[in-house]
């Protein structure tokens, strides 16, 4: 159920209220009595989705989730740029030192 703002020309109570959308707007201020009530006009509530998400990739099938693990791992496997250049990564550092025996062997 939404929440309404609500604020009484009488006497300048200012309060929210929850009420079903079909609702008809109050006129009564529950302060001071009077039918000097306005519905306000608000910046209306935040949605709120619950559960593991709502994207595409939750209702795809079976066999796409398993390819899409496979490139993945694909992938993975590679040392990203970072490490490359920092000679972190163990895989930068099998796949360099492949390419710096030889380029060490010519400068000698």
């Amino acid at each position: 159920m939404p929440t309404y703002d609500y604020l009484c020309d009488a006497c300048g109570h200012k309060f929210e209220q929850f009420q079903s959308i079909t609702a008809k707007p109050l006129v009564k201020c529950p302060e001071c009595g009077k039918r000097k009530l306005q519905r306000l006009i608000g910046i209306g509530g935040g949605v709120i989705f619950k559960g593991s998400g709502f994207h595409q990739t939750d209702y795809r099938s079976d066999s796409y989730k398993q390819g899409a693990k496979a490139a993945t791992a694909k992938t993975d496997s590679k040392p990203c740029e970072g490490c490359k250049a920092q000679k972190e990564c163990p895989a930068a550092k099998a796949s360099d030192s492949s390419s710096t025996k030889p380029a060490a062997a010519a400068a000698s």
